[in-house]
């Protein structure tokens, strides 16, 4: 297991119990030796605050749990951690990425406006690179790939294109909305939703 030690599998909640992050197992333990957090024993729907260290170094190890080993003996890895003190959702914008650009592009193409399913556009940078165009979300936008390759290394205006709107940088969103359950730990999901995207 401690090879897993820095991994971020352990679900940070504020003192509301909204999750603003993901953290190590590592970084789980100091927060709960410190006082900084408290662990939480979740057995299906049945949530209990464990809020001191050694309280839950005294937790027993159940099959579907994972652990560290220590000379003093097996102790539980949590899945949740709940801070003490911190009551804040932090607000964050998304990442720059393909990805980013095709969700906050709706999936449509910014000239056409055709909805794109997968490996049908790509992204499109209007001023282009060989012109000195950046790589940010000012100066990309999504294309289907006709459009891209007609316009190649041209500005829109001189390949007879329009774009929908002006692209601009998403706002900041509260980090609840960008967390993902990337490695399918159940007991996140009490507090992500059901719905909430693996990836």
């Amino acid at each position: 297991m401690s090879d897993h030690l820095e991994k971020p599998t352990v679900l940070v909640l504020n003192r509301h119990w909204q999750a603003i992050a993901a953290r190590s197992p590592a970084d789980a333990f100091c927060q709960l030796m410190t006082g900084a957090a408290c662990g939480l024993d979740i057995d299906g729907q049945a949530m209990n605050p464990v809020r001191s260290w050694a309280d839950w170094l005294r937790l027993d190890v159940r099959a579907h749990d994972r652990f560290v080993r220590t000379v003093r003996g097996l102790i539980r890895v949590p899945t949740v951690v709940v801070l003490t003190r911190y009551g804040q959702v932090p607000r964050k914008r998304p990442t720059f990425s393909a990805r980013a650009i095709w969700e906050r592009d709706g999936r449509r193409c910014q000239y056409t406006g055709r909805l794109l399913k997968p490996g049908e556009g790509n992204i499109d940078h209007i001023v282009p690179r060989s012109r000195g165009g950046a790589t940010d979300w000012e100066n990309c936008v999504l294309a289907c790939k006709q459009v891209n390759s007609r316009k190649a290394n041209r500005l829109p205006a001189e390949a007879g294109l329009n774009l929908l709107r002006t692209p601009k940088a998403p706002r900041e969103l509260p980090v609840t909305l960008l967390l993902r359950n990337s490695h399918g730990i159940a007991d996140w999901e009490l507090f992500l939703g059901a719905g909430t995207a693996v990836g």
